[in-house]
């Protein structure tokens, strides 16, 4: 649900797709480098995709999905594949975190969140003029970045399970109604809706049907 204020990333509907962890945030192993710094009391954006926005979510969930494949290696009779994610960059969102995993797990069968000290991808905190997106750090492994103004703005759980819909193979379309979840911040700061639609949900549990996931 990215937040394209200057560019587009993955974010609800709000963020630009960079391979950059915001120095906000706690820094961690094999980071990327700061952003530039937040832009205060920012105002709703225009929400429009774009090339680089599209290739950015591609590239999150397939760092993802070398994790996911690599359990189904070890097992391969394993119909229901367990993607990990670690929550101690983003203190102040654990509960919204951990909200937009049950829903998740609640509509789809073929693959579950499970919270880990060693995640497959990582969520982190702070200001960023961005808003919050996810992407990756380059070196194979994802993370979701909340921005803290966004998240004001904006549904926070909204904002939530939307950046974590990146995490099971789904793109922005930000021209979308409220009960898409992935439209976004597209339908405007009333839309809390944080649930995924029966087309969503149906195009994640074919991704990962199996515990097998082909990125198209």
């Amino acid at each position: 649900m990215k937040r394209s204020v200057l560019s587009a990333t993955l974010g609800l509907a709000l963020a630009a797709g960079l391979a950059a962890l915001p120095g906000a945030a706690v820094a961690a192993p094999a980071a990327p480098a700061a952003p530039a710094a937040a832009v205060q009391g920012y105002t709703a954006p225009t929400y429009a995709g774009s090339v680089a926005e599209t290739a950015d979510n591609q590239a999150f969930f397939q760092a993802v999905m070398a994790s996911a494949k690599a359990k189904q290696a070890a097992n391969p009779w394993l119909r229901t594949v367990v993607v990990t994610y670690d929550t101690a960059n983003a203190p102040s969102f654990t509960n919204e975190i951990a909200q937009a995993a049950q829903i998740w797990n609640s509509s789809v069968r073929n693959v579950q969140l499970q919270e880990s000290d060693s995640g497959d991808f990582s969520y982190y905190e702070g200001d960023d003029s961005r808003g919050s997106y996810a992407s990756t750090d380059g070196h194979g492994h994802g993370y979701i970045f909340l921005d803290y103004q966004q998240n004001q703005q904006y549904n926070s759980l909204r904002v939530t399970a939307h950046e974590t819909g990146h995490v099971l193979g789904l793109p922005d379309h930000y021209s979308g109604p409220c009960s898409e979840l992935m439209s976004g911040g597209g339908p405007g700061t009333s839309c809390t809706n944080p649930y995924p639609n029966s087309t969503e949900r149906s195009r994640v549990n074919n991704l990962w049907v199996n515990g097998l996931a082909p990125a198209n």
